[in-house]
């Protein structure tokens, strides 16, 4: 897969080729290509994690139902574009022998070469970022009435498709609706919710993936070994969770980790560690611990050592969510549970999940989920990172919502009950609360504290309904989810920590993901929403809205008064209808007194 030029120049100078670079990957001259143009796929066998896609499209290809237009979408450096080059020189595949579409594409076609590079005639790449205008789109699609100069296909291949003006997607809605035969459409977006409906439901469209971790350090194995270069395990596997599933990111950052040592010596996980800016995963593993455990003191004091060894501060909670996640899926999953990590931290892990009750790791998430979100927007993040800890140590040595209940109810077991330091009221300022019993000695009693604390720091009270939490994100202020749960969520079932909605057409894709990290956020609780597009829901809130102010309107038109002013006032029409103000009651009588006298109720 080297760009390594081959004997033919016409074929080959732009199809990596699957020879082995040489140990410093310069090609020739010194004319250096970074590894994620160097090792751009070349066929669709190269691609690595999306299995389903490429699937999907052999058997389209061979059965002879293949689209006229494909829509690519997925986060940046998965693939997108490379695959809409694929595909057009699948669609335009031709050599001796075969001429007719085909995703085998080795060896390469007679078009392979110049659709690679860009400048085949019949390839048309546009840039929507920097053409959202619709006499831009036209003057495309014009083109498009004129057939092939070479190839099979003309294809048009549009990046970034979001970015087009709502005057330019109707203007390619035409076309889309009834495209010449010879004509096929590419569209790649990583804002798939901005493209519109009518133009998707015309698309077969292809969600292309984040790579596996484990798959994506294996393949960067691969390439480090053709470089000639000498990396650890555990490096390749640091460069690969830091990508995020990105192949070109990955990639990135392996040309940069070979050059954190000298030729010959290997780059090992501290080299790696400290070229991202990570802490040590066994270290962060000792502020976990410290933390779940209360310990305050010893949690700030590693922060601080991690910091000052060049830790991120937000990537070092980062690391913390993950272990906490990791933790409850050993809780949960026990001897089935299987972790990417070393033995001795898996061990450790392990141990932690047992001495750990399950409220406590929900409660540690929640936390930390809302820690890293400040340590990310705080100007100081390291202040912000060690409050975070603070808090967790103090809920640690708080009892469960389970445990404060059986404590209220058993007095006598309370009472005899040794303080921790997080309740005893002398350093934290927790509030506590102490049971004596009552004088008649039915039931214990529950004295406050001269200064009472509310007993959860979790926020707002919990939601009942879809209007509650509407009202709820509104008092925060995050009117754009308020307003698409009002419109695209039909309520069927909305139960403590668990909402249930039927999405609306044209629904955001990551409604019910960012309603769940809101609530979570305002309430200190875990909220589980699903979208149902099977289920049979209600009416939407916006829905409702408008059916209650087309019955108060009905309702107020039909009353004496309103009848009255009709038949008065030609032509006039009812414009707002107000609700009576509580306190007063308006008497009146079209033709009479109207008098405001004091409601009895």
């Amino acid at each position: 897969m080297d760009d390594a030029p081959q004997p033919d120049p016409a074929q080959d100078e732009l199809i990596p080729s699957a020879a082995p670079a040489t140990a410093s990957g310069s090609g020739t001259g010194g004319d250096y290509q970074v590894l994620a143009r160097k090792y751009r796929p070349s066929t669709f066998g190269d691609m690595i994690g999306q299995d389903a896609m490429v699937r999907t499209l052999r058997h389209a290809f061979e059965s002879g139902r293949i689209a006229h237009a494909f829509m690519l979408t997925g986060v940046r450096g998965v693939g997108k574009t490379t695959t809409a080059r694929l595909l057009a020189r699948a669609l335009n595949y031709s050599r001796d022998g075969s001429d007719r579409p085909s995703i085998e594409l080795d060896p390469a076609g007679e078009h392979c070469a110049a659709i690679m590079a860009s400048r085949h005639p019949d390839v048309i790449e546009m840039d929507a970022a920097s053409h959202t205008g619709v006499e831009q789109m036209r003057e495309l699609l014009d083109g498009a009435r004129y057939a092939p100069v070479q190839a099979r296909n003309k294809v048009f291949i549009i990046d970034e498709v979001h970015m087009l003006s709502n005057s330019a997607f109707n203007a390619l809605l035409k076309t889309l609706e009834e495209p010449p035969g010879h004509v096929k459409f590419i569209f790649a977006t990583t804002e798939i919710r901005k493209v519109p409906v009518t133009v998707l439901s015309r698309c077969q469209r292809f969600d292309l993936k984040r790579v596996d971790a484990g798959a994506l350090a294996d393949h960067l194995s691969g390439i480090a070994e053709k470089e000639g270069a000498k990396i650890s395990v555990g490096a390749l596997r640091l460069i690969a969770r830091a990508a995020e599933g990105s192949v070109r990111d990955a990639l990135s950052l392996l040309d940069q980790a070979i050059l954190q040592s000298d030729e010959g010596e290997e780059v090992s996980a501290e080299r790696v560690r400290d070229m991202l800016g990570l802490a040590d995963r066994a270290r962060v593993l000792d502020l976990f611990e410290a933390a779940a455990k209360g310990d305050a003191k010893s949690a700030i004091t590693e922060l601080r050592s991690q910091y000052e060894a060049g830790a991120d501060p937000a990537v070092v909670l980062g690391d913390l969510l993950e272990y906490a996640h990791e933790v409850s899926r050993a809780q949960v999953l026990g001897d089935d549970a299987t972790f990417d990590m070393a033995p001795d931290q898996a061990g450790r892990l392990s141990d932690l999940a047992s001495g750990v009750s399950a409220a406590t790791l929900a409660r540690i998430w929640q936390m930390l989920l809302k820690g890293h979100e400040e340590t990310r927007r705080a100007p100081d993040p390291l202040a912000a990172a060690e409050m975070t800890l603070i808090r967790l140590a103090i809920a640690a040595s708080l009892p469960s919502p389970e445990e404060a209940a059986a404590l209220l109810q058993g007095g006598g077991a309370a009472a005899s009950a040794p303080a921790s330091p997080a309740s005893s009221g002398g350093g934290n300022g927790g509030g506590t609360a102490r049971l004596r019993a009552s004088e008649s000695g039915a039931a214990p009693e529950r004295e406050p504290d001269s200064a009472p604390q509310p007993a959860e720091a979790s926020g707002a009270p919990a939601p009942s309904s879809f209007a509650d939490a509407a009202a709820l994100l509104e008092e925060a202020r995050d009117l754009p989810l308020k307003s698409d749960l009002e419109r695209f969520a039909r309520p069927v079932s909305f139960k403590p920590g668990r909402i249930v909605f039927q999405p609306v057409e044209g629904a955001p894709s990551n409604l019910s993901q960012r309603l769940s990290k809101k609530l979570g956020e305002l309430t200190g609780q875990t909220w589980a929403v699903g979208a149902d597009e099977k289920a049979e829901g209600g009416e939407t809130l916006t829905e409702r809205a408008q059916r209650l102010a087309e019955e108060a309107r009905e309702s107020a038109l039909a009353t004496p008064p309103a009848r009255a002013l009709a038949e008065h006032f030609p032509g006039a029409e009812l414009i707002e209808v107000r609700p009576r103000p509580r306190g007063k009651v308006v008497q009146a009588d079209f033709g009479g007194d109207a008098n405001d006298d004091e409601d009895t109720e």
